[in-house]
């Protein structure tokens, strides 16, 4: 995603996505114009905060109209880069690695898809799981490509660190991180974590103490 023009909130840039994936829905469903009350109604984002995202990037829409979802479509692809191929490599092909290579189909045009795998199980190096082959995790300087730029990591927390100093070293440029481990990287590398157990436990806490 080129964030750097215009630059904006990151709140607002991660809810790019979900604006662009209710707009694919409204395209393909044949729906012409949409008003930022459907939106938020779709996407629970409350209208005002949808108004002000948009507005970041000019006029996307008109007052008494709402938004051409034809334009909007095509801004959110530019915006998000979804013409472009983004390759991804997978490391720890376990439960949930081998989940993701099912899988492989993040976005609806394959915008971003997992080209290669590592692991060192012997069991499983040189197979194949979702068309995606699995390479030793010793091998990742030789293998790993230049134009592979985002790294998944379903690997034991503990090697977690030294494994993303290798990968900082060989080049990724993004990391998404899936271990409990809080990585230290240089500040050019963008690295987003998602821990499913805090997950889980804020869910069951919200349930709990703000009910509906």
């Amino acid at each position: 995603m080129n964030m750097e023009q215009p630059k904006i909130p990151q709140a607002t840039a991660k809810r790019l996505p979900l604006y662009y994936r209710f707009i694919q829905n409204l395209h393909a469903s044949g729906k012409k114009r949409v008003s930022s009350a459907e939106l938020s109604e779709a996407v629970k984002v409350d209208s005002a905060t949808i108004r002000r995202d948009f507005s970041y990037f000019g006029a996307l829409g008109k007052k008494g109209y709402g938004y051409n979802v034809e334009y909007l479509l095509s801004f959110f692809r530019r915006t998000l880069s979804q013409d472009e191929l983004t390759k991804v490599a997978l490391f720890g092909v376990g439960n949930l690695g081998t989940a993701f290579l099912h899988y492989n189909n993040f976005t609806k045009n394959n915008s971003a898809k997992i080209m290669m795998a590592f692991d060192i199980d012997p069991n499983k190096i040189g197979k194949e799981v979702g068309g995606v082959p699995i390479y030793h995790l010793d091998d990742v300087a030789q293998k790993l490509t230049s134009d592979v730029t985002i790294a998944i990591l379903t690997v034991p927390a503990t090697r977690a660190q030294e494994l993303v100093d290798k990968l900082v070293d060989i080049g990724i440029q993004g990391i998404l991180n899936f271990t409990p481990a809080r990585l230290t990287v240089p500040e050019h590398i963008r690295v987003h974590h998602i821990d499913l157990a805090i997950e889980l436990q804020s869910l069951i806490y919200f349930m709990k103490n703000y009910p509906e």
